[in-house]
């Protein structure tokens, strides 16, 4: 599940039904054994939703520190194991996942000056150290490895930041990689920590003053003892942290606590003069934004009021640089592809804005002023394209990309003129690459090499019709010549929510199935921002309905055409994605033969009450909300789950630090399930041990994998 969160000043994001009719069963594979699940308890809740009863038998499931839940867990845990174990392929994909991973590959650089600042994986470290460069052609230098943290990698290096000067490292360490964050500050030159500590961080950039005494940062208030995985969220609020000093001295820097459930987060100007504080009712990008004038750069007032730019929060206005008082925003405002638009600070009012880049036929997905200019992610039909304006929206071309695929993040300076980007398609790994503007050229940074040769597969890009005659792209991957005989074995993947778009490009363990003989399919459905906030718009609160008319419309386009068959198909997808295949697997049985859904959000009519989940009530709507809980009911996969149909095999994932989607809606929806399934087709959960919603060591996440793959491979028969 997608929080937003501003990094530097970019629009980039870092930070997720119906009544199931009568199916034939699908053929379980004739290996399958017979399984035995845990008794597992059904309580008597019964709730009234505005006049609707709805039966929640397995509500005891969410006070996840119950012996009883640790019980069920165990009892659980008792049935997955050996049948995952019994799989005839398991060991030898973790052998070749091992090998797929085994190869040096870097993060995007973040800039201080000339120095860089970046992660880098030898292969199968469990965690990606630090190093910095003092100029791109220095030396790389290690900072800090987090791996000497904590060894087992159950401690996450989640966030970091360096300070102006480049001498000071802020960064984040997280219990099981939650999304709490404490953050240490690390001498460079040194390499000791300092005593600074900020605790109970969360949603939040770490952003630093120009003097580079000290950052801002965005906490919750201490959750209750025993509570910290699942207690409800509020009181978001915007701190300074001045380094040498403990929490308790930190600065209020603004609250609202009219708007207790909203996020609030921070950013200072690369120039060291804007302090702009974005307010998020919930994860969407609509936003409000205020500005605080912290005068001189090299003595900041960060005591400085903080005032209203725009106060209604009916689009998004996201700072993505400024040139003195000139700061250039990102805003769907009127645009549904977004456009990029001028504000100057000494009149602010939205009468006096200015549109630089005006809206195009194509959606803006990312943008970033660098080296003064703009430099804009465009997305072509799901293809990205980068193209470059003056400050004035004078069009400066286009970067040549090296090949057709996805631009994952931009990165640069506004005082510099290197525009740095990441760069992937599904048979090419994520690469870095430097743009001179000089000589037109890109330039890759510490390049990977992959450890396998992909030339005999290819992608194609391809359309669906959806229910109501809406054209779905979507991407396949697979073996040149790929026989159309229905008999490839095919897993779709797909997301379809929060204004994320689902792009083309490399995933690590992808290339295991594909050489099974395995079809590899990403679908671009309506609630990402593929075509800008209308595509959103369009798969979000009562129309999310259209989102899984898309993901079943690419299914059966596969069908239809013959690259596979029912027998053969499965879905897969994780958070909204895991929402999703519950979904699609609840309205039609029929269709797939195996489903991986992971820490997904499963129960549609509870989610809100936990954590962060009513940050998602603009995205998905409310069972609180008498006007809402109709479209809800009809899709939520706990409730629609039915019994004496014969479902897919399906292994549901999960981990118990996942204080995002926690993951009582995973144990809610396989308990409902197993007791639901009417044939041999396995239902089973697997629940990750110090993991969290997003993050895994490597050797973690490769066994993860390992076991969904080889789940796969023996539900669609492969050989």
């Amino acid at each position: 599940m997608r929080q937003r969160i501003t990094g530097r000043l970019t629009a980039a994001p870092t930070f997720a039904c119906c009544v199931l009719m009568m199916a034939a069963c699908n053929s379980p594979s004739p290996a399958t054994p017979t399984l035995t699940y845990p008794q597992t308890t059904m309580g008597s809740v019964v709730e009234d939703y505005h006049g609707t009863k709805v039966a929640d038998p397995y509500r005891w499931m969410e006070n996840l520190d119950s012996p009883e839940v640790a019980a069920w867990i165990k009892a659980e845990n008792a049935v997955t194991e050996p049948y995952l174990a019994s799989l005839p392929r398991r060991k030898a994909l973790n052998e070749r996942l091992t090998a797929l991973w085994d190869y040096p590959r870097v993060g995007i650089p973040l800039l201080e000056g000339r120095h860089l600042f970046y992660r880098r994986n030898a292969g199968l470290q469990r965690q990606s150290p630090i190093f910095m460069r003092a100029s791109a052609d220095a030396p790389a230098t290690l900072v800090i490895d987090p791996n000497v943290i904590s060894e087992e990698g159950t401690i996450a290096l989640s966030d970091y930041k360096p300070s102006p000067d480049a001498k000071l490292l802020a960064y984040g360490l997280s219990e099981g990689g939650a999304d709490w964050t404490t953050i240490r500050v690390r001498d460079i030159a040194s390499g000791k920590d300092l005593s600074d500590e900020v605790r109970w961080m969360r949603f939040s950039n770490i952003s630093w003053t120009k003097d580079a005494k000290g950052f801002y940062y965005s906490r919750y208030p201490e959750p209750p003892k025993g509570k910290v995985l699942e207690a409800a969220l509020s009181g978001h609020t915007l701190y300074y942290h001045r380094i040498g000093t403990p929490q308790s001295a930190d600065q209020l820097v603004y609250e609202r606590k009219d708007l207790a459930g909203w996020i609030i987060v921070g950013a200072v100007s690369e120039d060291g003069r804007y302090l702009f504080v974005s307010m998020y009712e919930g994860s969407g990008n609509n936003n409000r934004l205020y500005v605080a004038d912290l005068g001189s750069a090299t003595s900041p007032n960060v005591k400085a009021t903080v005032k209203p730019v725009i106060e209604v929060d009916d689009a998004e206005y996201a700072p993505i640089g400024n040139q003195g008082p000139l700061v250039f925003l990102r805003s769907d405002k009127d645009a549904p592809n977004r456009k990029v638009t001028a504000v100057d600070l000494r009149n602010p009012a939205p009468a006096a804005w200015k549109t630089i880049v005006p809206e195009q036929p194509q959606a803006i997905e990312g943008v970033a002023v660098i080296g003064g200019r703009i430099v804009a992610q465009y997305l072509v039909d799901v293809q990205s394209r980068l193209r470059l304006y003056g400050l004035d929206g004078a069009a400066q071309g286009e970067i040549a990309l090296p090949g057709i695929g996805t631009v994952g993040t931009i990165s640069g300076r506004e005082d510099g003129p290197d525009v740095w980007y990441t760069f992937t398609s599904p048979l090419s790994p994520t690469t870095v690459y430097r743009y001179d503007p000089a000589t037109r050229m890109s330039t890759p940074f510490e390049p990977p090499k992959l450890p396998i040769d992909l030339s005999g597969f290819e992608t194609k890009a391809l359309f669906a019709t959806s229910k109501d005659g809406t054209k779905v792209p979507f991407f396949l991957t697979g073996k040149k010549g790929l026989a159309l005989d229905g008999s490839n074995p095919t897993m779709i993947y797909g997301y379809g929510g929060f204004s994320v778009s689902t792009l083309p490009g490399y995933v690590q363990d992808v290339p295991a199935w594909l050489e099974m003989g395995g079809v590899y399919v990403t679908a671009s459905m309506r609630g990402g921002a593929e075509y800008g906030e209308a595509w959103h718009k369009a798969g979000m609160l009562e129309k999310k309905q259209n989102v899984f008319d898309d993901f079943i419309a690419v299914a059966e386009y596969l069908v239809r055409e013959k690259y596979t068959s029912p027998a053969k198909l499965g879905v897969m997808g994780g958070s909204n994605g895991g929402l999703l295949v519950g979904a699609v697997i609840n309205q039609r049985p029929d269709l797939y033969a195996v489903a991986l859904p992971a820490v997904g959000v499963m129960d549609m009519l509870r989610y809100d009450r936990f954590t962060g989940g009513r940050l998602w009530v603009r995205e998905y709507g409310s069972s609180q909300n008498a006007a809402q809980f109709p479209f809800l009911i009809k899709y939520s996969p706990v409730q629609n789950v039915k019994k004496g149909v014969c479902y897919p095999a399906t292994l549901v994932t999960t981990a118990d630090h996942d204080d995002r989607v926690v993951p009582s809606h995973s144990f809610k929806y396989a308990a409902a399930l197993q007791a639901a399934q009417s044939c041999a087709n396995p239902v089973l959960i697997r629940v990750e041990v110090s993991g969290s919603h997003g993050y895994r060591p490597t050797d973690k996440l490769i066994a993860e994998k390992a076991d969904q793959w080889a789940f796969a491979a023996s539900a669609l028969g492969l050989k």
